[in-house]
């Protein structure tokens, strides 16, 4: 089982990975970025994914695969930047909170490889590159997408006053179920049913981040008091489990409100809505959120065993519906 990024009392460079192949001059960027850790982003990407697949079948004609693919690939590339940018921000809030906590100490703001002035223009960087992939989509993703700004902002903030950050950080991060949408030319105001299913979606995904991210939380629950910062992992201390298994439920629900609103078939429900009842179930019941290796094996493993499933049954769902094996019309051909 993976060990947790727990790191020692003294910095040590990067001897493995992708980090280890880069410049030294670059690590405390590509650390400030936690492009080592990429299960982030894959969090970011995977409601860009959904709302893709999901939106996919519903343009007329149906979304041709390579159009889908292709969609997929740039909100790849935008989550990996995005994700980085957000890392930078979170760091810049927390640049006298980090050095307090064991997870955080060495990141580079903490042990100051970076300094402000740095980080911040390394932002600037990370924006700019993410609004060349922002302005590769139809001009509707734009008007979108810029809200989220300012979540993005505001999460680090919210540590500090109230229990529930992780909240905010699903109203951030799953903001990529709403962008699939107009990505594929659907005008969400224009069609109420479209609007629900997004909606619900979009829902969903922040009741998802409430379970993978106070699994999250866990790895800090020592350290957070005496750095003042909050968390529901603190709130929920006394019945976790039941708080996550909650979360759970409400999102396999609100996945099936975005199926009813759209008309979604049987292979819609059994493999979106079952597969993440499954999985999330399962995931549950086996964390130890008494360890940190376990927490953090679970967050990690998590992003493709839960999304994994939801994508899945949304990509099955897509063919039957592009393939017309559900007995509709597609491009004008009925295909029993």
């Amino acid at each position: 089982m993976p060990q947790p990024p727990d790191p020692p009392a003294v910095y040590t460079p990067p001897t493995s990975g992708v980090l280890s192949l880069l410049p030294a001059s670059f690590v405390p960027y590509a650390e400030l970025s936690r492009y080592d850790k990429p299960s982030g982003a894959t969090y970011l990407f995977l409601p860009c994914l959904f709302s893709t697949l999901l939106a996919a079948p519903l343009t007329t004609p149906v979304t041709s695969p390579l159009t889908a693919l292709s969609t997929a690939a740039l909100f790849c590339a935008g989550a990996l930047i995005m994700r980085g940018a957000g890392c930078t921000i979170n760091d810049l809030w927390d640049r006298n909170l980090d050095p307090h906590v064991t997870r955080t100490r060495l990141r580079p703001l903490a042990r100051r490889a970076v300094t402000p002035f740095q980080a911040i223009t390394w932002l600037g960087v990370q924006l700019s590159a993410g609004l060349v992939i922002l302005l590769q989509f139809p001009p509707s993703c734009f008007i979108y997408a810029t809200p989220s700004l300012l979540l993005v902002g505001l999460y680090p903030l919210a540590k500090r006053v109230t229990n529930y950050p992780q909240f905010v950080l699903g109203l951030t991060f799953s903001w990529g179920a709403i962008l699939g949408f107009p990505a594929l030319g659907l005008d969400l105001l224009a069609s109420t049913p479209h609007l629900v299913t997004a909606g619900c979606l979009y829902a969903s995904c922040v009741a998802w981040t409430l379970v993978y991210d106070m699994i999250y939380a866990y790895q800090d629950i020592r350290d957070d008091p005496k750095a003042g910062i909050k968390s529901i992992a603190l709130a929920q201390a006394k019945h976790p489990k039941t708080f996550l298994s909650t979360a759970a439920a409400a999102q396999v629900s609100l996945l099936a409100g975005a199926g009813l609103a759209i008309g979604a078939g049987p292979v819609y429900f059994g493999g979106v809505c079952g597969g993440a009842a499954a999985t999330l179930g399962y995931m549950i019941w086996k964390v130890d959120l008494g360890s940190v290796s376990d927490c953090w094996y679970w967050f990690r493993k998590g992003a493709w065993f839960v999304g994994g499933a939801i994508s899945t049954g949304l990509g099955a769902e897509y063919v039957v519906k592009y393939f017309g094996w559900d007995g509709r019309k597609v491009e004008g051909v009925v295909m029993l």
